[in-house]
């Protein structure tokens, strides 16, 4: 009769090792740099549990080849502020870069140029599923890793009387597609979304997680 460990079939065996070590203990000799000034990404990354300082790049370049096609728009951007950081890097540190954009239909909607250009906006996603994609590009002084992140959020019929009063009272201008989903009129007029939540604030926080580890190899 054999003796020793039975293990069910029925149980998934470990693809690999796995480890006890938590990403801010393996990152507590490298130094995080978040190169962006919204404050979404700031509190979004805050949520991680990870030390960073914020370093935002005046006038970031934010231009891209009119050949890309919508969903590659972002990873250019990402780069292309990455790229363009104010300073070289030092051998310890990891710059963190994103771009949102929404895109509706083959129309790519950024930040509005003023109130009439963002209810135009709010009236073409008003009824409409459209996707948000955000890329991150991280940077060290060795090497360079993007990726992309895509979520897809539904609108209500929105009424002029509501387009109004959230463009007047939250002024979305710094947002991309005109609108904030974690303000007002993501209360009232999001009725699906599909994907990650916090993509479409600004910052695919649980990828971010997991392609820093893989960025430094845990």
């Amino acid at each position: 009769m054999k003796t020793g460990t039975w293990t069910p079939a029925y149980l998934p065996k470990p693809s690999k090792p796995l480890t006890a070590m938590l990403l801010h203990e393996a990152l507590k000799d490298r130094r995080i740099v978040l190169g962006s000034a919204s404050p979404r990404r700031r509190e979004l990354l805050a949520g991680l549990g990870l030390e960073f300082t914020v370093e935002a790049t005046p006038g970031a370049p934010e231009t891209y080849s009119p050949d890309l096609q919508p969903d590659e728009i972002p990873s250019a951007l990402a780069v292309s502020k990455s790229e363009g950081f104010h300073r070289p890097l030092k051998p310890d540190e990891i710059l963190i870069t994103a771009d949102t954009v929404v895109i509706c239909g083959e129309d790519i909607l950024g930040k509005p140029a003023g109130r009439d250009d963002a209810a135009r906006m709010l009236r073409e996603l008003s009824g409409r599923t459209h996707r948000v994609v955000t890329s991150v590009c991280l940077r060290d002084t060795e090497r360079r890793h993007v990726f992309s992140c895509t979520s897809e959020v539904e609108f209500k019929t929105l009424t002029e009387e509501e387009i109004s009063y959230y463009i007047d009272r939250f002024r979305p201008f710094d947002k991309a597609g005109s609108y904030g989903i974690q303000e007002w009129i993501g209360y009232i007029g999001i009725t699906s979304i599909r994907g990650s939540y916090f993509n479409i604030v600004g910052l695919p926080v649980q990828r971010l997680y997991t392609a820093l580890g893989e960025f430094i190899g845990l």
